[in-house]
């Protein structure tokens, strides 16, 4: 088994203690702020790795957008259901969703970049396939092409980035704009984000 195909069994078995460690005190207002500053009221969002709902999806949740979570571990999806009852919570694997209908928001924070470059090359196209006109789509990656193997309860953490060039080329390519990019953003956690919009 490949170090991406791990992650799935490996936040499954340490849901609790991923839930226990995840900061509560949102940090990523700024970006959620510009994610949501494109939505209309009530808009609808796909939250792509959603984890326990907390604090992102729970943010969202707060200002009334009609939100659909999809994780890979039941048991962080099941801590999403009982918090946030109500919401269309599924176990899944966003390699493979075909909801059949359009978005007006993607998210993949800190998930996406858990995907091998190949499996992340191919979410392009399903990014586009379930976003709306004018979607907005925001993920997070690495700064700079290549895989990095951390640690999580002693277990190797698998991520993985592209060139932040094909980045840019791929959202071009599947009909998107990009409206900011910022490696290593030091008010954000060092997070590397990518903001666009669908054409």
């Amino acid at each position: 088994m490949s170090g991406a195909d791990a992650i799935r069994g490996l936040y499954e078995r340490h849901a609790t203690a991923f839930d226990r460690i995840r900061g509560r005190q949102l940090f990523e207002k700024t970006w959620l702020d510009r994610f949501t500053a494109g939505l209309p009221r009530d808009g609808t969002v796909l939250d792509l790795g959603c984890g326990a709902g907390e604090p992102m999806a729970a943010y969202l949740i707060d200002g009334r957008y009609r939100l659909t979570g999809i994780d890979s571990a039941p048991s962080l999806t099941a801590l999403c259901r009982d918090r946030f009852p109500g919401y269309d919570w599924r176990v899944g694997d966003m390699r493979e969703v075909a909801f059949g209908r359009r978005f007006h928001g993607i998210l993949a924070w800190h998930s996406f970049f858990h995907l091998t470059p190949e499996d992340q090359r191919d979410m392009f196209p399903r990014f586009a396939a379930h976003a709306a006109k004018d979607a907005m789509l925001m993920f997070t990656s690495g700064p700079t092409a290549g895989v990095v193997v951390g640690e999580f309860e002693f277990e190797p953490l698998y991520h993985a980035s592209l060139d932040p060039q094909e980045y840019q080329d791929l959202l071009a390519a599947s009909g998107f704009d990009l409206v900011d990019h910022l490696a290593d953003d030091p008010d954000c956690g060092g997070a590397t984000v990518w903001l666009a919009r669908r054409r």
